[in-house]
C-alpha cells in the first residue's frame, strides 16, 4: 500500500471498515468525522436490533453480510463487552394473507442459513409473548439487541490504539483534483488523500459528486419516529415483537424493541423528510430541497404515493400510530407511550424512482464509494468492512 486509507465517515460502517483495514496490515488508516463524536448520525439512532437475515433475497449482498457479520458483531460484543443479548423476535400474521407470507419468509430464513426457526400457532405465540394477537407468528432465535453506540466507541477506541487516526470537526467541504490525488477541504485543514473511502451516509452522494463521480443515485432521507413505553406498560412486552412487512414499501412496519441500555421502544414510521439531519424539529434545509429537481424523486412519489400518505398521517396522530401498535398488542394505550426520538434512514433513489433495496458501492480511480447502505448495515458492519477493506488492498495497491 503506497499511502495512508482515508475513510469519510465514522458512523460504524467506516469505523468498521477502518478497523478491518488495521487488522489486514493497512497503515496510517484515518478516519475524517463532520461531528465532534463518532457515531452521531444513522448510528447513533438506530433502534438497536441485530437482524438475523430473514428478509433478504437468498445470495443478495444484503443476506450475505448480515448472516455474516451477525455473527462476526455476537462475538465482538462478547470480546468486548458491550451489552448485547440473542434474544429472539417474533413475527406475527394478522390475516390469512400475512400468513402466506410468513411462510415465504419462513423459506427465505432458511435459505439464508438461519438456525432455530419455529412456526407458532397463536397459544404458542403468547407463551412467548402473553399479550400478542395474531393468527400465527414465526419465532427467529438469531435475531437480538445491542447497544450500537458503545459499539461504535469501542471500534473507534481499537481504531487508535492501533495506529489509526479519527479526526473529528474534519466536514468535507469540497474537493479538488491533484494530479492523481484528492484534496478534501476541511476546517481542520487541507488534506491530500490518494485513496479513500467514502463512508459518509446521508451525505454519500455529495461526497461522491464533490469528487467528481456522477453516481445514478441520489439519497433520499426517510425519518422514522418513534415512541417508548411507560413503565408501567414495559411487562406488556418481552423482547421483539415484529409485523409481517409490507410488501408494498421496503420497510419493515411500526414494531416493538426490547433495548439493550433498557426500556422498550416501538416504531418506526417512515416520513419522507426535506432535511438529512432531521432528528428534531427545526427548518428543513434550502439545499435538500434539491431533490426536488431530481427526476426519480418524482417517480418515487408516483410509485409510493398512497403508502406515504399512511405514513404521514401516522406521524401527525398518535392515536393512529398507537392503532397500528395494537395489531400486534392490543392492550396498547395512548397513554401508556411517549414520544422517543427519531432516525433518519440514508435511502438511495435511483433515476426511474427505485428505492435501492440492496448495498451499493461505485468504484473509481482511488476511490471507493458505499452510496447505499439501509439496514442491516450496522448488523452487518464487520462483514461490509471486510468486503471494503478486501476491495481497498487489492484495488490501492495495484
Amino acid at each position: 500500500m503506497r499511502d495512508p486509507i482515508t475513510i469519510v465517515g465514522a458512523g460504524i460502517v467506516g469505523l468498521a471498515t477502518a478497523y478491518q483495514l488495521l487488522r489486514a496490515g493497512a497503515r496510517g488508516v484515518r478516519v475524517l468525522e463532520a461531528e465532534t463524536a463518532p457515531a452521531t448520525q444513522q448510528t447513533g439512532h438506530n433502534s438497536g436490533v441485530i437482524h438475523s437475515g430473514l428478509y433478504y433475497a437468498p445470495g443478495s449482498l444484503k443476506a450475505r453480510y448480515c448472516v455474516q457479520g451477525r455473527d462476526q458483531l455476537y462475538q465482538f460484543c462478547a470480546e468486548h463487552g458491550i451489552p448485547h443479548e440473542r434474544c429472539g423476535k417474533l413475527v406475527v400474521a394478522v390475516s390469512e394473507a400475512q400468513q402466506a407470507t410468513l411462510l415465504k419468509l419462513e423459506e427465505r430464513g432458511r435459505a439464508n442459513g438461519l438456525q432455530g426457526i419455529q412456526r407458532l400457532t397463536p397459544e404458542q405465540m403468547r407463551e412467548r409473548e402473553p399479550h400478542v394477537a395474531g393468527l400465527g407468528g414465526l419465532l427467529v432465535p438469531d435475531t437480538g439487541i445491542v447497544d450500537f453506540v458503545a459499539m461504535a466507541n469501542k471500534l473507534a477506541e481499537c481504531i487508535t490504539s492501533q495506529g489509526g487516526e479519527i479526526l473529528y470537526g474534519a466536514r468535507v467541504e469540497s474537493i479538488r483534483r491533484d494530479g492523481p490525488a484528492s484534496i478534501l477541504k476541511t476546517p481542520v485543514g487541507d488534506i491530500r488523500v490518494s485513496h479513500w473511502i467514502n463512508c459518509a451516509g446521508l451525505y454519500s452522494d455529495r461526497i461522491a459528486r464533490m469528487a467528481g463521480q456522477r453516481p445514478r443515485v441520489q439519497i433520499i432521507p426517510f425519518r422514522g419516529e418513534y415512541v417508548r413505553l411507560k413503565p408501567e406498560a414495559e411487562p406488556l412486552v418481552r423482547h421483539l415483537i415484529y409485523p409481517v412487512p409490507d410488501p408494498r414499501f421496503p420497510f419493515l412496519g411500526v414494531h416493538f424493541t426490547r433495548m439493550a441500555t433498557g426500556g422498550v421502544e416501538a416504531g418506526p414510521n417512515a416520513l419522507l423528510t426535506f432535511r438529512r439531519q432531521w432528528y428534531e424539529p427545526g427548518d428543513p434545509s434550502e439545499r435538500d430541497f434539491s431533490m426536488l429537481g431530481y427526476g426519480g424523486f418524482w417517480r418515487m412519489a408516483m410509485r409510493y404515493g398512497a403508502v406515504g400518505m399512511e405514513e404521514l398521517w401516522r406521524a401527525r396522530s398518535m392515536k393512529s400510530f398507537v392503532s397500528a401498535l395494537q395489531g400486534l398488542v392490543p392492550e396498547i394505550q395512548v397513554d401508556n407511550v411517549e414520544p422517543y426520538g427519531s432516525g433518519i434512514r440514508a435511502q438511495a433513489v435511483d433515476q426511474k424512482g427505485r428505492l435501492l433495496d440492496d448495498f451499493h458501492v461505485m468504484e473509481a480511480p482511488g476511490q471507493i464509494h458505499v452510496l447505499n447502505a439501509p439496514s442491516p448495515a450496522a448488523t452487518a458492519c464487520l462483514s461490509i468492512g471486510q468486503h471494503l477493506c478486501n476491495l481497498a488492498m487489492n484495488r490501492f495497491s495495484a
